[in-house]
């Protein structure tokens, strides 16, 4: 099965139960002068790629050197990050660096050359711990962080090998969408996973073809389409 395909299923079964816990553990990689961008990862045996998860929100977890989360339990990627793991996909749940542990976190962050720097020592760091592909997962306001990285990373330069965009955020008022960003400069696959009866103002379905239609070069897209119930909710 290729990674597209387990990529896609585990977003589909995320609903499901998931099995035994895979043990977690927390990374430090060193990124700018002076900066550790902390992660937290659960990695099963013989992983067939990574996932880098972005919360959406502030994206501040602070994240301990336990494991232990004070802000973000309830996120739609992070609470699931083992049930990634339980279809064989190593997940990494990405905080704010080390100079950004207070408001607003990634607040005004997300698409800056910084933030590119931490996360491409984040994709170096998986890179090294097995050779498998690491695809970027977003979702809410964490689709604002992996959509502008995938725009500025290739592979060639330490980019991700593929994008998963989630709840994307389509119109904003604290910043650029990502459809207002230079998606034609992406060549990976991207996978985007959206409800239809999405509640936040910011992510209404009818505005997907603008997201869609700036998708021109990518090496393969798809929309996966979820409607079985409505919910209103804030942008996270």
């Amino acid at each position: 099965m290729t990674t597209f395909r387990s990529i896609c299923l585990a977003l589909l079964l995320l609903c499901q139960t998931a099995s035994a816990q895979v043990q977690e553990r927390v990374i430090g990689v060193p990124t700018r002068a002076g900066v550790t961008q902390r992660f937290l990862v659960a990695a099963p045996d013989n992983a067939k790629a990574a996932v880098v998860l972005f919360a959406g929100g502030h994206g501040g977890l602070q994240i301990s050197p336990k494991g232990t989360l004070t802000w973000g339990n309830n996120n739609f990627l992070v609470r699931n990050r083992q049930r990634f793991a339980s279809h064989e996909l190593l997940a990494a749940v990405v905080n704010a660096p080390s100079d950004r542990q207070s408001t607003p976190y990634l607040g005004g962050f997300r698409q800056r050359s910084e933030h590119v720097a931490d996360i491409k020592a984040v994709i170096a760091w998986l890179k090294q711990q097995a050779k498998i592909p690491v695809w970027l997962v977003g979702t809410s306001r964490g689709t604002r962080s992996a959509g502008f990285i995938a725009t500025q990373l290739t592979k060639d330069d330490g980019g991700p090998d593929g994008l998963v965009l989630t709840a994307t955020i389509l119109t904003d008022d604290k910043g650029r969408p990502v459809p207002d960003m230079n998606l034609e400069k992406i060549t990976i696959p991207v996978l985007v996973a959206h409800h239809k009866q999405d509640g936040c103002r910011h992510c209404l379905y009818s505005d997907i073809p603008r997201l869609m239609n700036k998708l021109t070069r990518v090496a393969r897209n798809r929309a996966a389409h979820f409607g079985r119930r409505h919910e209103s909710r804030r942008p996270l």
